[in-house]
């Protein structure tokens, strides 16, 4: 196989940021102190996972039907994975233990190449490609501690990410949002480690149309007996890092349109006469954002497919979904184009056939489709394993360090809908912090808030020792502190806008908070809880007539009021979109990790006491009457 990669590198860079992923789940398991080493293939392996799907492996197929019997039929093979999020192998960083879920589920790039050795092994490393949509270096305390704790930039060690993909034979990676987290100069050390094309048209230098990094790249195949053929990859990434990665990019990179630059670029690839063209973008399907149309869509893979002529397939990511097929029909040429995404953290892999014959000597695409291989199909490839095992272990050691003593049990599982002392903890910090930050300055006289999200309902602080995996656990986001001014009538609409999270709920119905949460879709973590003030959020009201009784100090907030607001970085850049944040003024921010900041602030105090911070400030209440 050959390619021929379209460059374009990118300068300059700074600092971190956080991951909305979904969190581990809730299956207990027993602790284990290292990771399991039988990584071979078992018999139960991708080939029987693809054939009850419906894949059968082909060496050569007859010509199809549909093309009227002309010339020589081949059927080549393209693998896809998105959103690894840092997950090398099966292993649960939070829990100690391998990761497991109620549905089976296993995770990681080990798994990922077990089932692509075994894909190419059946098909032939001359009919298959394999390409990433994005999402890779950021989401486990891997991804964290080789980006902050023992930072690639300092050592020099390679990425335990990019060693596995350049040893698993990536053909092309597309960039995800949660590339951009660490920095511009981290990413940058990143993709000059990977030895496949690392691909984002539509992530510009500032300014300009000009791509900051490679646009697309051109994979030759060369099936035996047959001509060779030309598969050009064009990648594309998140318009939503313009927001989410705003200390990182601003003014040095802005991210188009993906629809846009790929009616431009698809002509291009076209023009240097490719027999198939694939996307690899890191975007949903849903046609909407999280943003509203602040910016270009979100999640525009349908849109793609449909206003883009010359795509053949689309490999995409971001939601976090198994979609192991989806066609959707071209409005300009009427042709079918075959979309699917393979699920986050190696849990699965796309699998894309795509059929082409001959007609006049040249290759025509006359079949396509896709489905989703299960990587619980298969053990952890033990050659990607004992690649990292020695990160691997660092990481596991780190995170099982103490910082502290816990009084009692401190549990996040009624954070949805209860103040909690382990979210209290939480705002401790980030008040101790910001106000030892602002110590003679103006705003040094305002009082000072604070807000925290529910990001993992699992967590707790067990009773005596607490360690960074604790800590990691209940804070599992990269964000780093920030604080700004807002107003007590801004804070009043920023609380409206978090209250959206719940349901409306009849005064008499049955208490059952679980079933009250999520409205709207709204995941926990867009459930910010201030501490500092006091409040009601009455879940009998509709949505945006719910914050009763709002006070400070003992008294009515006056809506002209000023506060400091310790708030993290996502947030304040606008993720969420709630109001007025991403404008307010910003009196403090220098880049300290609110996980280091909590796991510092632990081990400086030796204990946690939850009489030293917990204060219940706000309730749920159904027409007035307390919840609980």
């Amino acid at each position: 196989m050959t390619d021929e990669t379209h460059l374009h590198r990118h300068a300059d860079a700074p600092q971190p940021r956080w991951c909305s992923c979904a969190v581990p789940d809730d299956v207990e398991q027993e602790r284990r102190s290292g990771l399991s080493r039988r990584g071979f293939l078992t018999g139960v392996s991708a080939a029987s996972a693809l054939a009850a799907a419906g894949w059968v492996a082909t060496s050569s197929e007859p010509a199809s039907a549909a093309a009227g019997g002309v010339g020589k039929s081949v059927t080549i093979t393209i693998m896809g994975s998105s959103d690894i999020h840092s997950h090398a192998v099966n292993w649960d960083y939070y829990k100690d233990a391998a990761y497991s879920d109620k549905a089976g589920n296993v995770v990681g790039l080990s798994r990922v190449s077990s089932v692509v050795n075994q894909i190419r092994a059946d098909r032939g490393q001359d009919r298959t490609l394999l390409f990433d949509a994005g999402d890779t270096i950021q989401g486990t305390p891997l991804g964290f501690y080789y980006a902050t704790v023992d930072p690639i930039t300092k050592s020099g060690a390679i990425h335990p990410m990019a060693a596995q993909m350049n040893a698993i034979g990536y053909d092309a990676v597309a960039l995800g949002n949660h590339e951009f987290n660490y920095g511009l100069d981290f990413l940058d050390t990143w993709i000059s480690q990977m030895k496949a094309p690392v691909l984002g048209a539509n992530a510009v230098r500032a300014g300009t149309t000009v791509p900051a990094y490679t646009p697309y790249t051109i994979k030759t195949l060369h099936p035996k007996g047959a001509k060779p053929i030309r598969v050009g990859v064009l990648g594309l990434t998140n318009p939503g890092i313009v927001i989410w990665d705003k200390a990182n990019v601003s003014g040095k990179l802005e991210v188009l349109d993906i629809v846009e630059t790929a009616k431009r670029w698809v002509p291009v690839i076209r023009a240097q006469g490719v027999d198939v063209l694939v996307v690899s973008v890191h975007s949903g399907d849903s046609g909407t954002s999280s943003y509203g149309d602040a910016l270009p869509n979100e999640n525009a893979a349908g849109l793609l497919a449909e206003q883009v002529p010359g795509i053949d397939a689309i490999l995409f990511g971001h939601a976090h979904k198994d979609i192991p097929q989806r066609f959707v029909t071209n409005a300009t040429t009427g042709q079918q184009v075959v979309l699917s995404e393979p699920m986050c953290w190696g849990q699965r892999l796309s699998v894309f056939d795509i059929e082409l014959q001959q007609v006049k000597g040249q290759w025509t695409v006359v079949s396509k489709k896709s489905t989703n291989v299960n990587t619980n199909t298969v053990e952890d490839d033990p050659a990607l394993v004992s690649l990292i095992q020695a990160q691997h272990d660092a990481v596991v050691a780190y995170v099982n360090k103490p910082v502290a003593n816990s009084t009692e049990e401190l549990s996040a599982a009624e954070s949805c809908w209860k103040d909690t002392a382990i979210l209290d903890y939480v705002n401790k910090v980030q008040v101790d912090t910001v106000s030892q930050a602002i110590a003679g300055t103006a705003e040094a006289s305002l009082p000072i808030v604070s807000i925290a999200a529910p990001f993992n309902r699992q967590a707790t602080f067990p009773a005596g020792e607490v360690t960074i995996r604790d800590v990691a656990g209940l804070y599992i986001y990269d964000n780093t502190l920030m604080a700004s001014v807002l107003t007590g009538a801004q804070i009043k609409d920023y609380l409206e806008y978090s209250a959206k999270y719940f349901q409306q709920v009849a005064p008499g119905a049955p208490v059952d908070p679980a079933s009250w949460t999520n409205a709207l879709n709204t995941p926990d973590y867009n459930y910010d809880q201030f501490s500092g003030v006091t409040y009601d959020v009455d879940i009998a009201q509709p949505q945006g007539s719910r914050i009763q009784n709002l006070s400070w100090n003992g008294a009515p907030v006056d809506p002209a009021q000023k506060f400091v607001v310790a708030v993290n970085n996502y947030r304040q850049s606008g993720g969420g979109g709630f109001p007025h944040i991403a404008t307010a003024p910003v009196v403090y921010n220098a880049q300290v990790a609110i996980r280091e900041a909590i796991v510092a602030y632990a081990s400086a105090a030796g204990t946690i006491d939850p009489a030293d911070f917990h204060v219940v400030n706000w309730q749920l209440t159904r027409a007035g009457t307390p919840v609980f």
